[in-house]
């Protein structure tokens, strides 16, 4: 067998209406009636309470637009409607993700019906041009087509074109310049539900007329859906050109519908290791094909329209290469350089003071008890160890089923320097020879510390011990710990000073005080050894130097703040959420590599892994929960029509498999700068930078980082006002194209994330773990966590908390700005970072309100903080509860996380530093001494026009 230190390579080794309005007709504590109009009622009846009960004169304040002083394009928001009898209900607004006046601000022109230009959902229908792409984008008040597009480009002063540009440029985005500032088009958070602009090919650009021709978004998202041909131009712009690469969409195989290829027929570019995709073209008779990367000339396999099992023809034009953009191919025996690895988990646990009083080893164990049958094992080769760790490490040799002892030996090493290994053979057992006796090691061992004094950990030895252990085979190191590590190797001091926090000085806090976590953490990538940190301290951890174990190794910091399993809400989080992290199945050995266009090469890569070389990303282990950032540079003039990217992972999969996961995006090129700014894309931008903001705050600290995001969002105005005419529109505007309209709201809430945030009273481990999710999120996750959702409950509309009559999915209710102006004082609202949940109840909430939903009759009962809500035989209960349930489920925002957001009841007059918990949420507030969104936009138009 090859030992794991050989590097792998994927070469083979040979070279998102209705209004309470005021009847009081409701009866307190009734039973909820059905929805319809008797639920409309009843939620008149929480209005003229809240009218009657105490809300006087501060009902009126509760009545401003949606969008608070600034959002005339928001919707007025039903709660408007409180204490003011017979005031009718303004009438929403088609569109918040389309401008409401003519194209290019003319002032005087009648609004136009929302056009489906950005925005469009445009995957799932051909990519290759087979429907025309100009028909399905018309310019509002412009006629469709080519025709149309040129009378745009006139009016943009654009319309000539450099000379020997692509015919196709006609046909890409056209641009939509805006009034981003509150008076103008401003931000409204559905702007946030929008598809990317679309990527708009020339016609038959894919082999096929496949629907699935190109890279699903979910997967692959450029920062740029049109390209600048040359390096100057993608300066010129200010613009990002990355790619955001999210390989797996699901935690499960069965949930991701990806094709397999499995007759190990694998085509690829002699030259530059392309693989066969949708946008290769063949030759000769269809006996060769040319590259799409490089264009060098291959031949065809010649099994490639054959089917080996069925030993017939088969038809090429299926074959899922040809077809679908992102494939998997199962790989032959050329792409291992040792038979692939089964999945090992060691299991390191904390039986320190602290890990045994707080119940972390007694629900840890009875959760691993619990999640052996959803671990994967269907080879039936997967193995588990167990070490635990206080100031000594304690090894556990499991013997097999049906042999004469059927009890697992502790065997206890105090030597920290160099602990010898005793008897690996049987601290490494089979999950399926060993099960029932691991079944009895486990409910056993929280007895075996219950009475232990021991305050010491020795986690950095045990991490060395545990690496010795697995590194001959490689496998996935799960740390639970809830102290910091304070003897052996890697031993931590308690470092916090709160004098530091908030000033040009903490930023020392978020570095790694240890040279060993790095060091060690690169040298257990070179082994296949990967390590998840999860750290349940109430004291400080420093999850600073802890994380950068995940971080080289493909892991994750999971971070649980006085944590105790006496709290229901703790334990049940924990226990789900490490019962899901067992059972997804992770690739194994994985690498992962970007080839691009000849004149395009990947130049800097940031997410969890080891860059093995200037262009291979080494994974341990490939978690289904994160995505990763690559950026792309332009070394030569691009001059085809269209450029290709292609991402490819090779991983071992749970039961042993062997495979390639490819992933191909083509992008249309431009010389014309108008078009790169209309078909950028803010979400993904906003990853990259927040990306970079990471770096920057580890680097040269958070101010520097704060002070760069800002200062690209001025360069960004600023370029575009330049090149592209957006002067101001007057009154105050500041332009900027109707896609990119989120982009400074999106800033300014990255720069007011817990990660990044100018505060004295965010505690270090907290601000690093934040940075970690800042950095590791897929971009669905990261984007709800810079700018978390605001729901309204009490006056949700009918149809919101029931499952949909087609789909059966439950329907949210329409997301609001994250201001207070959209707060009622007799509101009950959910906020949702993806990450924490907060239930904000109003000082000024009605008793049928507070009993119909908590089951209770006056608020002062409630308990704060963390809680979970009762389950209650009332319509508005269930409808809440569902609602909750549903913005938790991670699956329909097409990624896959393990996250189980813990929920927070608050009460407006009630707890002060929870209140302010919940308020820094609210990005476009002053909360916390920041700026709001209007004061943001303000600076913003001054630094431009200076």
């Amino acid at each position: 067998m090859a030992s794991p230190q050989q590097p792998y390579t994927d070469e083979p080794p040979n070279f998102e209406d209705g209004q309470y309005a005021q009847d009081g007709t409701y009866q307190q504590g009734q039973r909820a009636p059905a929805a319809g109009a008797a639920a409309a009622k009843k939620k008149r009846g929480y209005a003229g309470q809240a009218y009657e009960f105490g809300a006087g004169p501060n009902a009126a304040l509760g009545g401003q637009p949606a969008g608070g002083a600034g959002y005339p394009g928001s919707p007025t928001p039903a709660a408007g409607n409180y204490g003011f009898p017979g005031q009718q209900s303004a009438p929403q607004q088609p569109s918040y993700g389309m401008p409401q006046q003519t194209q290019y601000g003319d002032p005087n022109m009648q609004s136009q019906p929302a056009q489906p230009a950005y925005g469009q959902p445009q995957y799932g229908a051909p990519q290759g041009g087979y429907e025309p792409p100009q028909a399905a984008y018309p310019a509002q008040g412009q006629q469709p087509g080519v025709q149309g597009m040129t009378q745009q480009f006139q009016q943009m002063n654009v319309a000539n074109q450099p000379q020997g540009a692509p015919a196709q440029q006609m046909r890409l985005n056209p641009l939509q310049p805006i009034d981003i500032s509150p008076q103008g088009q401003g931000f409204h958070v559905t702007d946030l539900d929008q598809p990317p602009p679309p990527i708009i090919l020339p016609p038959n650009s894919s082999v096929t007329p496949s629907p699935h021709a190109n890279c699903p978004p979910k997967y692959v998202r450029s920062t740029l859906n049109a390209m600048p041909t040359t390096a100057s131009l993608l300066k010129k712009s200010k613009l990002p050109f990355a790619l955001i690469i999210q390989p797996y969409a699901t935690l499960h195989d069965s949930e991701d519908d990806v094709p397999v290829q499995y007759d190990q027929v694998i085509a690829r570019c002699r030259r530059c290791r392309t693989y066969m995709n949708p946008f290769a073209s063949f030759l000769d008779h269809s006996h060769r094909w040319r590259c799409n990367m490089c264009n060098l000339t291959n031949d065809v396999p010649q099994s490639f329209d054959w089917d080996s099992v069925k030993q017939q023809p088969v038809d090429r034009w299926q074959r899922p290469e040809l077809n679908y953009a992102v494939s998997e191919f199962v790989a032959p025996q050329e792409y291992m350089v040792r038979a692939p690895q089964p999945l090992i988990y060691l299991f390191l646990l904390d039986v320190s003071y602290a890990g045994v009083t707080n119940g972390l080893l007694a629900t840890a164990a009875r959760c691993i008890l619990e999640s052996l049958d959803r671990m994967p094992n269907t080879d039936r080769r997967t193995r588990l160890g167990f070490m635990a760790v206080d100031n000594s490490l304690h090894y556990f040799s499991i013997p097999r089923d049906g042999g004469e002892s059927n009890d697992a030996r502790m065997l206890v090493v105090s030597d920290l320097d160099e602990p010898f290994l005793p008897t690996p053979e049987d601290l490494l057992v089979n999950l399926t020879e060993c099960r029932a006796n691991i079944e009895t090691f486990l409910g056993k061992l929280q007895g075996m510390f219950a009475q232990t004094q021991n305050s010491s950990s020795a986690m950095g030895s045990a991490l060395r011990a545990g690496h010795k252990l697995i590194s001959h085979v490689g496998g996935k190191i799960c740390v639970l710990s809830a102290s910091l590590p304070n003897a052996g190797y890697g031993k931590l001091e308690m470092r916090e000073d709160k004098k530091l926090l908030g000033t040009s000085k903490e930023s020392s806090l978020l570095q790694t005080q240890s040279a060993f976590y790095k060091s060690f953490a690169v040298e257990c990538s070179k082994t296949q050894v990967s390590i998840d940190m999860f750290l349940f301290s109430a004291q400080y951890q420093d999850v600073a130097s802890l994380s950068n174990l995940p971080r080289y190794t493909g892991g994750q910091t999971y971070f649980y703040p006085a944590w105790n399993a006496a709290r229901t809400e703790d334990a049940i989080k924990f226990a789900t959420e490490f019962s899901d992290y067992l059972s997804a199945e992770i690739g194994l050995e994985a690498v992962l590599r970007v080839r691009t266009t000849t004149g395009l090469r990947p130049s800097a890569f940031y997410g969890n892994f080891f860059n093995r070389s200037s262009d291979l990303c080494a994974f341990p282990s490939m978690p289904r929960d994160q995505a990763y950032v690559v950026e792309i540079a332009i070394d030569e003039t691009i001059t085809k029509a269209y450029a290709c990217l292609q991402v490819g992972v090779l991983h071992t999969t749970c039961n042993g498999e062997r495979r390639i996961r490819v992933l191909t995006l083509s992008i249309p090129t431009t010389q014309n700068l108008a078009e790169v700014y209309s078909s950028a894309d803010q979400q993904a931008i906003t990853a990259y930078y927040s990306h970079k903001a990471v770096e920057r705050a580890l680097s040269s600290g958070l101010d520097a980082a704060r002070d760069a995001i800002q200062s690209k969002m001025v360069e960004l105005l600023q370029t575009y006002k330049k090149e592209l005419g957006g002067g101001n529109m007057g009154g105050g505007g500041l332009q900027f194209p109707a896609n990119l309209r989120a982009l400074p709201m999106l800033f300014l809430g990255l720069m007011k994330n817990l990660g990044l945030r100018k505060s004295a009273q965010i505690p270090t481990d907290l601000r690093s773990a934040a940075l970690c999710l800042l950095s590791t999120l897929p971009l669905p996750l990261l984007i709800q966590y810079i700018y978390p959702r605001l729901y309204s409950l009490h006056d949700m509309p009918d149809d919101a908390g029931l499952p949909n009559a087609e789909t059966g999915a439950i329907t949210m209710p329409p997301a609001l700005n994250l201001t207070s102006g959209n707060l009622v004082p007799y509101g009950l609202y959910l906020i949702d970072d993806g990450q924490t949940q907060f239930m904000w109840l109003g000082r000024d909430a009605v008793p049928a309100l507070i009993n119909d939903v908590f089951g209770v009759e006056d608020k002062s009962q409630l308990k704060q903080g963390k809680t979970s809500l009762p389950v209650l035989e009332s319509e508005m209960n269930e409808r809440v509860r569902a609602i909750v349930e549903k913005s938790r489920d991670h699956r329909g925002k097409g990624c896959g996380s393990i996250v189980l957001p813990p929920l927070y009841l608050i009460r407006e007059d009630g707890e002060p530093s929870l209140r302010l918990w919940a308020q820094t949420l609210l990005v476009e507030d002053r909360a916390d001494q920041g700026v709001s969104g209007a004061q943001f936009l303000g600076m913003l138009r001054e630094k431009v026009l200076s």
